[in-house]
């Protein structure tokens, strides 16, 4: 078997520190085209690092779904790609998570502390922080503090699911999410609540501190509240381009489409708005879009999720919900946010932009890993068509496309629960 240097920089034909050159093999056709990384447990071995750990790193960098615990040692991640390619991102794996910030020597061990990775390098003593911003750094920070057990991994994410949500009702000072009541008319004046609870959330600090800055320094220019009567609304709301009224689907309380543009309207065309101005959606704050929200008393609504799935996002949907996930968690605040907000991705992906239907499985897998959807609402969503967002044929085209994530999803419950019985 060909070897290569840990480090390829280092052309030192004597290098200590050698590793199998990465192998893989592509398989399947068309949508289910697949490649296996056929010797990554010798690779990982060489590495001291999980096998799970490099073949996340793969996906999240190729924004491609690749399972990380694989009854069969077949590691997989979805799509084509070669053995070339995929070394060349296990350069960026082993500078980031393997090779010691000091010395540069791979002989570190990984330490989990304080919510922190650590590597300490066994060649020179040094003690280093791994960059807690990378994605993988989130899943082994939920996979080392969670246990072994696919169940209790569920289950801390149910728990901080709720406890989030209860930070989220408390801080609207009430005791049920106030947009999943079924006229879903919540009060107003919620947002206002919430900037002053006192929440140690992390959106809301950010929120609270421009939002004062803002109108500290523009007190005489910015307008912090909108006439949401419905009179002012629908004048308002005679000004939105056609395009953007026949694009968003937005419903009654009944769930009857509603008779005319709306706050809900009125935001996703600001979102637009700003995305142009800004020369780029990605570059829309969440801060911003919040306080928006707020502007028109529909922070806390189920619908305008829909709006925002339907507008905050391009192309690169899957690579930019990680970023947007402080504010959707802050935002979806029930099982009927979560559902709007599936539907809002139905929509946009697979009508307004049908190019985008393939990435549906790495979409709805951004959705699990970041914990913005429930696993029982995935599978929820995924068991049937439904012609409330779009017409029936694309929902099931929608699904169909889905279906990698789904199967992927069943089994890992299935290896979940095998892996608790053996303990």
């Amino acid at each position: 078997m060909a070897t290569v240097n840990i480090r390829r920089d280092v052309t030192d034909p004597f290098y200590r520190y050698k590793m199998e050159r990465l192998q893989s093999k592509i398989e399947g056709k068309g949508n289910g085209i697949k490649t296996v990384v056929v010797n990554l447990n010798s690779v990982a071995q060489s590495l001291a690092r999980p096998p799970a750990y490099v073949i996340k790193y793969f996906g999240f960098e190729l924004g491609a779904q690749a399972n990380a615990k694989p009854t069969d040692e077949r590691w997989i991640i979805n799509g084509a790609h070669d053995a070339a390619k995929l070394q060349d991102y296990l350069d960026g794996f082993i500078s980031k998570f393997v090779l010691c910030k000091k010395c540069k020597n791979p002989e570190t061990d990984v330490i989990i502390k304080d919510d922190k990775i650590i590597l300490d390098c066994k060649a020179c003593g040094q003690r280093s922080d791994v960059d807690s911003r990378l994605k993988l750094s989130t899943f082994i920070l939920r996979n080392e503090t969670s246990g072994k057990g696919g169940k209790k991994n569920k289950a801390d994410k149910k728990t901080r699911r709720e406890q989030r949500n209860k930070k989220n009702d408390s801080a609207n000072g009430e005791n049920g999410s106030p947009g999943d009541s079924n006229s879903d008319n919540g009060d107003a004046e919620n947002g206002d609540v919430a900037l002053e609870a006192g929440s140690d959330d992390e959106l809301t600090r950010r929120i609270k501190t421009e939002a004062e800055t803002i109108a500290a320094e523009e007190a005489d220019e910015v307008q912090w509240s909108v006439d949401v009567s419905e009179e002012a609304v629908r004048a308002r709301a005679k000004e939105l381009p056609d395009d953007l009224k026949r694009s968003l689907v937005i419903e009654d309380a009944d769930g009857d489409c509603a008779d005319g543009p709306s706050a809900y309207d009125e935001l996703g065309s600001w979102v637009q708005d700003k995305a142009k101005e800004k020369g780029g959606v990605a570059k829309l704050s969440d801060v911003d879009i919040y306080v928006k929200a707020k502007e028109y008393g529909i922070e806390s609504k189920h619908k305008t999720l829909a709006v925002l799935a339907q507008t905050m996002f391009d192309n690169d949907i899957a690579k930019q919900i990680p970023d947007r996930a402080a504010l959707l968690k802050k935002m979806i605040t029930s099982e009927r946010h979560e559902k709007a907000f599936l539907g809002g991705i139905e929509r946009f992906v697979g009508k307004d932009r049908p190019d985008l239907i393939g990435q549906i499985p790495a979409i709805l897998l951004r959705l699990f890993e970041e914990d913005i959807i429930a696993e029982e609402t995935l599978k929820a969503w995924g068991s049937k068509a439904s012609k409330k967002y779009v017409d029936i044929a694309t929902s099931k085209k929608v699904r169909k496309a889905a279906a990698p994530f789904l199967e992927w999803l069943e089994n890992a419950e299935s290896e979940s629960e095998e892996e608790s019985d053996d303990e």
